[in-house]
């Protein structure tokens, strides 16, 4: 059953994080559903404008709306990650999203609320959610780069104006992390000051966390064992997920880590079977290994059985 974001929240607040995850094929697709039943967790799937493109963007939906006719229990949202304006319009008009992203942080404060409050005044008119950014992550989100020296953390009171102006249903806030799997240097951790001053000033708000993989280690050492030259990477600490939560981040977007699991998988299964030239063995692998993934991180967020009285909630 897809829901908007903002119901998912209104359930989650204070209490747990939602894991937004972004799929890009029918494996991935299987694995998140699969592992999101089995922890009986809501969750929301990101559709990024990459993914949309890498096949065709019907193939994704029709893949998206097969895999909640299998599994008819799951209780998600469908959201459009890191949209510009034209790709947020096309996706409200399509009929198929129940939330979109707008991601304007690379433009001035004013300008940020001017194309977001445009957003969102044609997303409400259709009854779908908004998630908005202010801030700016550094690292690398598709085709979307932002050195170290240009990443900014949120202002907290630039913060409340903003969802005020705007009238945006979340916000993405910069607290710290970034994209891709060079996360941290050292042992840095989460803004948490900063987190605590968004929620002061807009209590009862959701907020969301971009770029929040953890870069597991041992995944990363399996990648390096059969081929892999990742160095150096770092992730953000499982542990400060539900710290976050109940400081009001309300949905955390978890990315990279799933490509870890991909490429460590594949590596694997052809390192060991050099002759083999099926994709659908590794492929089979990699769903179920997915889904362990999935259901993994549903606990660490707090999400796990919560499936149940969400439901109740929704009145469903």
């Amino acid at each position: 059953m897809i829901v908007t974001t903002a119901q998912l929240f209104k359930h989650a607040y204070g209490k747990y994080a939602v894991g937004a995850y972004n799929i890009n094929n029918a494996e991935q697709a299987m694995g998140l559903f699969k592992g999101a039943i089995e922890s009986k967790a809501p969750f929301i799937i990101q559709i990024s404008k990459g993914a949309r493109s890498y096949t065709d963007k019907r193939m994704l939906e029709a893949i998206i709306r097969a895999a909640g006719e299998i599994f008819p229990e799951a209780i998600f949202a469908v959201h459009l990650d890191h949209g510009d304006e034209q790709t947020c319009y096309e996706c409200i008009d399509s009929g198929f999203f129940s939330s979109v992203m707008i991601d304007a942080s690379h433009e001035s404060f004013d300008k940020n609320i001017e194309i977001s409050k445009r957003v969102v005044d044609r997303a409400h008119a259709k009854g779908i959610s908004v998630e908005a950014e202010l801030g700016m992550l550094g690292g690398v989100e598709e085709d979307i780069k932002v050195e170290d020296g240009h990443a900014t953390l949120t202002n907290p009171a630039e913060a409340a104006e903003f969802i005020k102006r705007t009238g945006c249903d979340s916000l993405a806030c910069a607290i710290g992390t970034s994209h891709g799997a060079f996360k941290f240097k050292g042992r840095q951790s989460l803004h948490f000051d900063v987190l605590e001053k968004i929620k002061a000033l807009v209590p009862g708000y959701p907020l969301v966390m971009h770029g929040s993989s953890s870069v597991p280690q041992d995944e990363v050492a399996r990648i390096n064992a059969a081929g892999g030259t990742i160095a150096g990477s770092m992730g953000v600490d499982v542990n400060e997920y539900l710290p976050a939560a109940k400081l009001g981040v309300t949905k955390i977007n978890i990315d990279t880590d799933g490509r870890l699991v991909w490429t460590r998988v594949h590596r694997e299964f052809f390192r060991d079977k050099p002759a083999e030239f099926d994709f659908r063995p590794p492929g089979k692998i990699f769903i179920v290994e997915y889904a362990k993934f999935i259901a993994s991180r549903n606990v660490l967020l707090g999400s796990a059985g919560q499936l149940d009285d969400l439901r109740k909630s929704l009145g469903k």
